[in-house]
């Protein structure tokens, strides 16, 4: 089995899931690995360009591959999930349902216009701790990956906060209702996750069968 981790949105391998899986991975000494979503340019990063990068990491010899994908990495592992019958498992924390639907009127309807007209929006990137231009190709490009094309029956665990205040719980439990392939574990935390990562361990520990 093939483990990929894929962290969220302006953020990094570097991130707090991402070392806290990694170490867990390390401990029990199997390869976990985590390919850097921004490829060197966060400004041209779309929903498309990450399926096609993780997608090169498939190995040819069709060894099975489970997705680990948070927030917006969360989101791609799951089309990648739909896309190729590689993808056997899928470990969703806090995935981005709706993602744009929830995000842009966080923004305001005249900063996206802004956006729209001037073809770039400064977005504040955790992973560089500086905020980057990202180019409204990103937005365009997201639009087309709607939930209701996700239909392949993948044995899928999604690990959500009740309190999440990115992509509401709701997300997650309109998803899981009308598949059900789909096991939802309900958590007391927010987007991050980080005071129940002992919890998210030992679920995924249990879902993906590792020693």
């Amino acid at each position: 089995m093939h483990y990929i981790y894929l962290h969220g949105f302006a953020s990094s391998p570097n991130s707090a899931k991402a070392r806290d899986i990694s170490y867990r991975f390390a401990q029990i000494q199997t390869k976990l690995e985590i390919p850097d979503l921004n490829a060197g340019d966060f400004s041209q990063l779309t929903i498309t360009r990450q399926l096609t990068q993780v997608a090169a990491q498939f190995s040819n010899d069709s060894t099975p591959v489970t997705l680990i994908g948070s927030s917006l990495g969360g989101l791609t592992a799951a089309h990648l999930g739909q896309q190729y019958l590689q993808v056997q498992r899928l470990v969703l924390l806090a995935p981005a349902f709706g993602f744009l639907s929830h995000w842009l009127p966080k923004l305001g309807d005249e900063e996206v216009q802004r956006w729209q007209q001037k073809k770039s929006f400064m977005i504040y990137h955790y992973g560089e701790g500086r905020s980057l231009p990202l180019s409204y190709d990103f937005v365009t490009d997201a639009a087309q990956y709607q939930e209701k094309l996700l239909q392949r029956p993948i044995p899928t665990l999604i690990l959500h906060g009740k309190k999440d205040e990115v992509i509401p719980i709701e997300a997650s439990r309109g998803f899981a209702r009308s598949r059900p392939w789909v096991e939802l574990v309900e958590l007391d935390s927010d987007h991050a996750l980080g005071n129940v990562m002992e919890k998210i361990w030992q679920a995924i520990r249990l879902f993906c069968q590792l020693p």
